[in-house]
C-alpha cells in the first residue's frame, strides 16, 4: 500500500510538472527588458520568449508577434526549443507508460505480472530524463542573460533579466525529477521484500500426535 501510494504521488508530481512545463514553452517570458543605465522612466518593456516576443506599454496594451524565421534564430535558441519540445514528447509517453503500469490499473490484465512495474519503472526514468532535458535551455538561457547583463560591452538597451518563466521552469524541472525518482521507486515488482520467514524442518512437519494424557507424544530416539 504504501508503495502504491508512493507511485501515484510521483505520477501526480510529474504530470503537474509536465503540464507547468508546457506554460513555461509557450510563455513570451523568459526575457524581460532591463531597467538600466539613466533611464528612469520606461513606456515600453519588451519580453522574449522561445516561439514570440511582446511589447508591453503602459497603458495596459500587449502586442504579440511570433519569430518569422526559425532558422534565423540563433542557435541557442533552436537548441532550447528542440530541447523543451523533445522534453514535453517525453512526458507524454512517460504518461501512457506509467498509466499502463500503474498498479490500480487493468490495462495489462493479469497475464504477465512482472510486466506493470517494468513499465512504470520506465515510466520514472522518463519522467526523470525530461526534466533534465528541461533543465538544460532554462539554465542556459539564464547563464546568458546574466552574462550579457554584466557585460560592460553590451549596450543598455540590450540588457535582459531573468524573466518569471525561467523560475517557473526550475520548478517544472524538479517536479519531473522527484516524481520520476517516487515513480521508478515505488513501482517494485510483486513480492519483492515481502517474503514470509523460511520455515524450517521442524516447521513442515505435521501435527504431533497427541497422547492419551493430553499431551504430545515424545520420539524414540534411538
Amino acid at each position: 500500500m504504501a508503495s502504491t501510494g508512493m507511485q501515484l504521488l510521483g505520477l501526480l508530481l510529474a504530470v503537474l510538472g509536465g503540464v507547468l512545463g508546457t506554460l513555461v514553452c509557450a510563455a513570451p517570458l523568459w526575457r524581460i527588458s532591463a531597467f538600466v543605465g539613466g533611464e528612469l522612466v520606461i513606456a515600453q518593456v519588451q519580453w522574449e520568449g522561445l516561439w514570440m516576443n511582446c511589447l508591453s506599454q503602459t497603458t495596459g496594451h500587449i502586442q504579440c508577434k511570433t519569430y518569422d524565421s526559425t532558422l534565423a534564430l540563433p542557435a541557442s535558441a533552436q537548441a532550447a526549443r528542440t530541447m523543451t519540445v523533445l522534453s514535453l514528447l517525453l512526458c507524454v509517453g512517460a504518461l501512457a507508460l506509467a498509466v499502463a503500469g500503474a498498479k490500480c490499473t487493468h490495462c495489462l490484465g493479469d497475464g504477465d505480472p512482472g510486466a506493470k512495474p517494468r513499465l512504470a519503472k520506465l515510466a520514472g526514468a522518463l519522467f526523470a530524463v525530461a526534466g533534465l532535458l528541461f533543465a538544460l535551455p532554462v539554465c542556459w538561457t539564464a547563464y546568458a542573460v546574466v552574462r550579457d547583463f554584466y557585460d560592460p560591452d553590451v549596450a543598455a538597451p540590450l540588457k535582459r533579466e531573468l524573466g518569471p518563466a525561467l523560475y517557473l521552469g526550475w520548478g517544472a524541472s524538479l517536479l519531473l525529477l522527484v516524481g520520476g525518482g517516487l515513480l521508478h521507486a515505488g513501482s517494485s515488482p510483486p513480492g519483492a521484500g515481502a517474503r514470509g520467514p523460511t520455515l524450517g524442518r521442524a516447521g513442515k512437519e505435521g501435527p504431533q500426535p497427541v497422547a492419551a494424557g493430553g499431551t504430545p507424544a515424545e520420539k524414540a530416539y534411538v
